[in-house]
């Protein structure tokens, strides 16, 4: 190549692989980008919206200029979604619950984790296999069994035999899911039992062994040597159970509708604000329902944003990544 004044530069093959590498390395880091941003449009796009909607007046609401943000913002539908929901009352009975839930689901889970990834037994496979299949099978397909058996609930058959009745009925009341999640049957407890099994299976058996020869049992080994280990896979799991359980619909309205929990209350709200609220613009309900959606999420996101370290550390030693 020719320059001014006579001088010449000569482009090598070496010269000529730095650029196309350096080109290619650019439209990597493009394209990469690009799926990061609409990655995360598809996933915060619902959470903008419901941002948006909740300050939006019924006035940007019909006008069709506004877009995400609104010209005159109000906090009339948080107002109204607060006061619909009775929310601290609603919100401090649904934390103790699922917190209570939360605390017995990682303990159990935990448990039965060790003693699957830890022990030899006769049927172990089966009975992870039975595990396993909890996860597969939609709870939808045993919904009338599970209220059967509480409906007439009777353990045993001691209060047949004893009054001549079929059972008793605990519905409507916090028994069954509470009994359920301490016998390792609650909401998601086989994804529980295979987190914690996939992570004490990565950990080195020396650290057992070193305990046995010290004197300690298998109990005081998990107490104080496996669990202080497994604080990763404790957090990712008290994340998991805490969002399902504050989530929950299907076994809060099967076995206890009457309950004063949140997210039975957002069921609920949209038919009492029309019928109650006699409020029946469907666009103004829209918009308080986006209030009270907000409100709802709002302590979950809060305890994510601070957890959030030790959770996808413990996705990522559990194995149950890709």
């Amino acid at each position: 190549m020719k320059l001014a004044y006579g001088m010449e530069f000569k482009i090598t093959e070496n010269d000529k692989h730095k650029v196309q590498s350096k080109i290619k390395s650019i439209l990597l880091d493009v394209f990469k980008w690009i799926i990061i941003i609409g990655i995360s449009y598809i996933v915060l796009g619902p959470i903008i919206t419901i941002i948006s909607n909740s300050f939006t007046s019924i006035e940007d609401a019909y006008n069709p200029l506004v877009y995400l943000i609104p010209i005159t913002p109000t906090l009339e539908h948080i107002k109204k979604a607060y006061t619909k929901m009775n929310y601290l009352k609603t919100l401090f009975s649904t934390v103790s619950f699922v917190f209570l839930l939360m605390i017995i689901q990682a303990f159990i889970c935990s448990l039965v984790g060790y003693g699957f990834a830890r022990f030899r037994f006769p049927g172990r496979n089966i009975l992870f296999g039975c595990v396993i299949l909890t996860i597969v099978v939609p709870i939808y397909t045993i919904m009338v069994p599970l209220y059967t058996q509480f409906r007439y609930f009777d353990l045993f058959g001691i209060i047949k035999l004893v009054t001549g009745k079929e059972g008793i009925s605990i519905l409507n009341t916090k028994i069954p899911i509470t009994l359920m999640t301490l016998m390792g049957m609650g909401l998601r407890s086989g994804l529980y039992i295979y987190i914690f099994r996939q992570f004490f299976r990565g950990l080195p058996k020396e650290i057992e062994e070193a305990a046995f020869i010290d004197g300690a049992g298998s109990f005081y080994t998990y107490f104080r040597i496996m669990l202080p280990n497994a604080i990763p896979s404790i957090v990712t799991v008290l994340l998991f159970s805490l969002v399902w359980q504050y989530n929950d619909t299907f076994y809060a309205s099967l076995f206890m509708p009457n309950s004063n929990l949140l997210a039975l209350k957002l069921t609920t709200m949209a038919g009492s604000l029309s019928t109650v609220d006699r409020i029946y613009d469907p666009l103004h309900v829209d918009l308080i329902m986006n209030a009270a959606v907000l409100l709802a999420i709002t302590p979950i996101i809060i305890v994510y944003v601070f957890l959030q370290r030790y959770f996808m550390e413990g996705i990522e030693r559990s194995g149950i990544v890709g």
